[in-house]
């Protein structure tokens, strides 16, 4: 397929688009013509049933408006938008989609965490990684994918769930550092994932982390070690709010979440062993992009 697709990614914590013109990139693969990421917290504040609140709807339904007037000017032939973890565990999730289809002038599908895993893995390994040496590791608001070639493991934990249950004071007391670490060890112990050659971080908790530790550099490509992620914990669980807004590097709407997700991100090494993942800035949106551009027609 020549031409343009559009990928929108609604996640527990953001909503991201990605535009991409087939054959335009440096490989021969697609190019970006428009990334953008708006944090909307969509599960935040969901009450015990998991249930999306007004509020969190309507914030959402203001970024997917705007992302379809994006789509339309853009020209782009092929759409798919996909929901994730926190619409995936809502009661009212029939209702969200329907309203999201609305806002953003196309079909919302609410996807498994397997099918968000293999979407996560086609994009992180499109730029020449190994696939068969490869585990990548998507880390969401709501949920931690484990992925290898072979296999998909979805953990209902990730940043935004993370921080709600266990970490919700800013500075966050040892007490809730213990418990953070103690949750996310036990949740992806249960089934314990497989270690590749190569460990992949990609989505907005491992770009932010890199961004934090690196910053001005540009995240992708980063090698983030499990010591340099301990190191970040200590130092983000004494910081205010106010002072994480401030981070050189970090997108000031992550500050809430961005504790529970180094505490994720350092949880996920260690339940495979290793002590380092390199991060990729292309993810499960340009997964889904270049499964349109694969489709005849």
């Amino acid at each position: 397929m020549r031409g343009r697709a559009a990928a929108v990614d609604i996640g527990s914590n953001s909503v991201r688009l990605l535009i991409a013109e087939a054959g335009a990139g440096a490989d021969g693969g697609p190019a970006d013509v428009i990334r953008r990421e708006r944090v909307t917290g969509l599960g935040r504040g969901a009450d015990d049933s998991g249930r999306i609140s007004e509020e969190a709807m309507q914030r959402t339904g203001a970024v997917l408006v705007e992302y379809g007037e994006a789509i339309h000017w853009s020209e782009a032939e092929r759409v798919r938008a996909v929901a994730t973890a926190a619409v995936r565990r809502a009661p009212n999730r029939e209702d969200f989609l329907e309203r999201a289809a609305g806002w953003l002038g196309a079909p919302v599908e609410c996807i498994t965490g397997e099918e968000e895993g293999r979407l996560a893995f086609a994009g992180a390994v499109s730029s020449g990684t190994d696939p068969k040496l490869t585990t990548v590791v998507d880390i969401g608001g709501g949920s931690t994918e484990f992925i290898t070639v072979d296999e998909t493991i979805s953990v209902e934990i990730g940043s935004a769930r993370l921080s709600e249950r266990c970490l919700p004071d800013h500075p966050a007391g040892p007490e809730q550092i213990i418990a953070a670490k103690m949750t996310v060890a036990a949740l992806f112990n249960r089934h314990p994932p497989q270690a590749g050659e190569r460990v992949t971080g990609v989505a907005g908790t491992w770009t932010s982390l890199a961004s934090i530790l690196t910053h001005p550099a540009p995240p992708d490509g980063t090698r983030l070690r499990l010591a340099d992620l301990l190191e970040l914990i200590d130092r983000l669980a004494g910081m205010t709010l106010r002072e994480k807004r401030e981070l050189p590097g970090l997108n000031p709407h992550r500050a809430p979440v961005i504790l529970g997700g180094a505490v994720t991100a350092a949880g996920a090494l260690q339940a495979l062993g290793r002590t380092a993942a390199t991060v990729s800035a292309r993810d499960l949106l340009d997964g889904v992009v270049r499964s349109l551009f694969a489709q005849p027609g």
